[in-house]
This record gives C-alpha cells, sequence and structure tokens, in this order.
C-alpha cells in the first residue's frame, strides 16, 4: 500500500487507524468548517469529510488521503464542540435522558477520485444527575468534543443505549473505512502481521 495519510488532528482518529493494523501520517487539513445556508447535518458532515480529504490530496496527489467528520446531533440540530464549560454544561442538560444522532462522513481521496461514506448512530443517555454533570464538567473531558461527550472516556457512564457503530461516535467508523481502502484496491488485512507460526507452516 502506497502512503496513508489521516487528515485529522484527532488522537481518537489515529488509534483507530492503529487498531485496525494501519500505517499513516498525520496532516490536519485547513478549512472552512462553517456549514451553508439551509445545509442538513447529513450533508454538512460529509461534506466536511470529503473536503478535509481533497486538502491535502491536492498536495499530496500520489497518497491516500483519509478525511472524517463527526457532529453529534439533537432534534436536527448540530452540538457542536463547547466553547465554555457553561456551554458545556447545557449541552449535556440537553442530551441528559434523550436519544441523538452520532452523525460520522468518512472519505478516501485516491488518484484523483473521492469516495465517502455516511454512518448515523443512534445514541441514548441515561437521566443524569447536576453533580455528575458538574464533575464531567470539571473533569475538563467535554472541552474538545462535538456534543460535550467522549463515548471512550468517563462520558461511556452516561450511555444507555447504542444503536449503530461504536468506532463512528468515537470518530471514525471501522468498517467503513476499510471498505474504502479495499475497494480503492489497498484492503486492510495484507497490512496485518502474521504470527510466527502461520509464517513457517
Amino acid at each position: 500500500m502506497s502512503s496513508l495519510i489521516l487528515a485529522s488532528a484527532s488522537p481518537r482518529r489515529a488509534e483507530l487507524l492503529q487498531q485496525i493494523g494501519l500505517r499513516f501520517s498525520v496532516r490536519p487539513a485547513d478549512i472552512d468548517e462553517t456549514p451553508e445556508p439551509g445545509e442538513t447535518p447529513e450533508h454538512y458532515v460529509e461534506r466536511l469529510a470529503r473536503e478535509k480529504a481533497l486538502a491535502v490530496a491536492e498536495t499530496s496527489p500520489e497518497c491516500q488521503v483519509l478525511g472524517s467528520d463527526t457532529s453529534v446531533v439533537l432534534d436536527g440540530v448540530i452540538l457542536g464542540k463547547p466553547s465554555c464549560a457553561g456551554e458545556a454544561r447545557a449541552t449535556l442538560v440537553q442530551l441528559s435522558g434523550a436519544t441523538h444522532q452520532v452523525m460520522t462522513a468518512v472519505a478516501l481521496a485516491c488518484d484523483g477520485v473521492c469516495h465517502s461514506r455516511l454512518v448515523v448512530t443512534e445514541v441514548r443517555f441515561r437521566a443524569l444527575s447536576a453533580s455528575e454533570i458538574e464533575a464531567y464538567v470539571a473533569s475538563g473531558e467535554p472541552m474538545d468534543k462535538a456534543g460535550s461527550y467522549g463515548i471512550q472516556g468517563l462520558g461511556g457512564i452516561f450511555v444507555n443505549e447504542l444503536r449503530g457503530s461504536y468506532s463512528a461516535v468515537v470518530g471514525l467508523p471501522l468498517q467503513e473505512t476499510s471498505a474504502l481502502l479495499a475497494d480503492a484496491g489497498y484492503p486492510v488485512w495484507k497490512n496485518w502481521p502474521r504470527s510466527l507460526e502461520s509464517q513457517t507452516s
């Protein structure tokens, strides 16, 4: 497989790619993430994933470039990263006892072509007490995360039910990512290490 670039600074996305045995470099894309007038959350998330991949691919056309974007959506409204503790607190109050959607898109730019997939996962929070919301905000974990929580961290205790892709909620849908790479002629499993026993058999 030729060079793979992750067009994201997210450590969670990097960890997920490492989990499935991929070697890659990280080059965050610098794009305008302002939603377009009247744009649906689904279109917004997929557009950003594609724009991130294409922006980096412009400077490295010989590489495969993965772009991804995640949004937490409640009643059709995108809940972005909080700008302050008060905003994080208000978002968690909204999510308490409610079902929301986590929309994650992944895009692969390769050989001048960009393909993308959108994954929508339903996540339900149990009712949260004011004390645990305060403790969670005080931990600092919500501050760099869409929807003000991280399912893979302390915020995992809030999730009552999940329908869909866990890895997409973390930040990168692994099944769809591997499918895009396979369609481009780079199946993930070819990068997996072989045990000494299988090599000598």
